[in-house]
């Protein structure tokens, strides 16, 4: 029986505590995955505590090689990693091998940025008192990054928190889910070979009660989570002195305006609302569609999703999978069945089997549903029609998350307006919600998160500004 080392200050390290690992679909026996306790995680906060100075010291350039290394180690294992996600997560493989490469490019994005962010010169002889004297402004390292990540994207929200910690010059302790741990393992193997200083990273599958230490221990700097709102508010909570970034849920709305391309837009809300059964923080949930068009648009929504490959993830055309697990498929089953009870009308779907929640669309949904009002982190979209543009803008911000939201029109005022009026992070015209290119400033507002991913914009908050006040004569 194999039994899957963890890293531990940068050595692989097998501990006393384990669990047996499945796959998600097959159920497939993985092998045994190391756990860390309390104090291997202590150990990991000491030896990054430790490293800080030595990651802190590395040139821009040995930060760079070093992520180029992850990256081209990566690119030479791009079919080992897919099916490893694929295996644990039930993510298809063709949406796993697409992961794969935005990691890759993620990397990439964090090599470049060590060569920018030099700081400024700026003037302090404002004053009388002043005369003679400048600035120079440079931004150092926190510390230490703790980093807890979730199964859907096991690899690129991964890369997305080890990349700019290396480009930032701060040691990393990694925590990640439990239901993609090797996947996780796999990148710490790249990261033995990218010629860190010894201590500078640990990736520790762990109980979650385990990594709370990484957010009360004074050593650490920066929790970086991605997940539920319900746990990151409570991190939030648990480190109210240190640099705490969420990247939380959303029920993400997409407005179908009458002048826009309709064909176009109805194949685009079919891929955001399900693939990967869904499970994608800004799938498409609600679609709010004008009077004119909704009709149209509805029986082509039902058209396309009734030939969406569906089934076994391993297969090249799925691109709708498994659900993580059956409790999570039997969690959208009742809040259908929920929705239902309270007079929604199923368009098509609305049937589980096993693991399986079949792509459904509903009508007439009640807007305390929790279909309609909560994440639904499955295969469900609810469909509402509106009359005015305004209207539709309000009715999205009328929703306790604010992540991304996408409005299909071909009106500059009116995608101008819905810039100025949507409570959310990003506003994406003519797409979906989904739409995410990485080094673009991704997060939320409201109960979506705190701050901003993206290699460039996670740098800024993994270091701080120094002023140097000079006084030459």
């Amino acid at each position: 029986m194999t039994t899957h080392p963890l890293w531990l200050a940068g050595s692989r390290v097998t501990t006393n505590h384990t669990f047996q690992h499945r796959g998600a679909y097959d159920k497939q026996d993985l092998g045994a995955v190391s756990l860390a306790d309390r104090g291997e995680v202590a150990a990991a906060i000491s030896a990054a505590w430790h490293a800080r100075p030595r990651m802190a010291a590395m040139s821009s350039g040995a930060r760079e090689a070093a992520l180029l290394t992850m990256a081209e180690e990566m690119k030479a294992r791009v079919e080992e990693f897919a099916h490893m996600i694929t295996a644990e997560t039930g993510k298809p493989i063709s949406l796993a091998r697409g992961e794969v490469t935005r990691s890759i490019n993620t990397l990439m994005l964090c090599a470049e940025e060590t060569k920018r962010g030099g700081g400024e010169v700026i003037p302090l002889d404002t004053t009388p008192a002043s005369e003679g004297r400048f600035g120079v402004v440079r931004r150092f390292p926190k510390g230490i990054v703790a980093a807890i990540t979730p199964f859907n994207f096991p690899l690129n929200l991964v890369a997305h928190k080890v990349g700019p910690a290396i480009a930032a010059g701060c040691p990393i302790i990694l925590k990640p889910a439990p239901q993609a741990p090797l996947t996780a393992l796999m990148l710490g193997a790249l990261l033995s070979k990218a010629n860190l200083p010894e201590g500078a990273f640990s990736v520790l599958p762990c109980e979650n009660d385990v990594a709370q230490v990484l957010a009360t221990d004074e050593r650490v700097a920066v929790i970086s989570f991605t997940g539920s709102d319900g746990v990151g508010w409570h991190l939030r909570e648990l480190a109210p002195r240190k640099t705490v970034l969420l990247e939380l849920g959303g029920n993400a709305a997409v407005i179908v305006e009458p002048d826009c391309d309709i064909e176009n837009a109805a194949q685009r809300i079919v891929t955001g609302a399900f693939a990967h059964a869904g499970q994608v923080c800004i799938k498409v949930q609600r679609v709010f569609a004008h009077d004119q068009v909704a009709a149209q648009l509805m029986k082509r929504l039902v058209e396309l999703t009734e030939t969406i490959g569906v089934g076994d993830p391993t297969h090249e055309e799925v691109i709708c999978g498994p659900m993580v697990s059956e409790d999570a498929a039997i969690r959208v089953e009742a809040w259908v069945n929920e929705a239902r009870a309270q007079g929604a009308n199923v368009i098509c779907g609305g049937e589980r089997d096993g693991q399986f929640y079949r792509p459904t669309w509903l009508t007439d949904v009640h807007e305390e549903a929790k279909v309609c009002c909560n994440e639904v982190f499955g295969p469900v979209g609810v469909f509402f029609r509106y009359q005015d543009f305004e209207a539709a803008l309000h009715a999205v911000n009328a929703s306790a998350y604010g992540l991304q939201c996408g409005v299909f029109t071909s009106s500059l005022p009116k995608s101008m307006l819905a810039f100025e009026t949507l409570e959310v992070g990003a506003v994406i015209i003519n797409d979906i919600p989904t739409f995410r290119v990485d080094h673009m400033p991704y997060g939320g507002v409201k109960a979506s998160g705190l701050g901003r991913e993206g290699p460039r914009y996670v740098i800024e908050e993994y270091t701080e500004p120094r002023l140097l006040a000079l006084k030459p004569r």
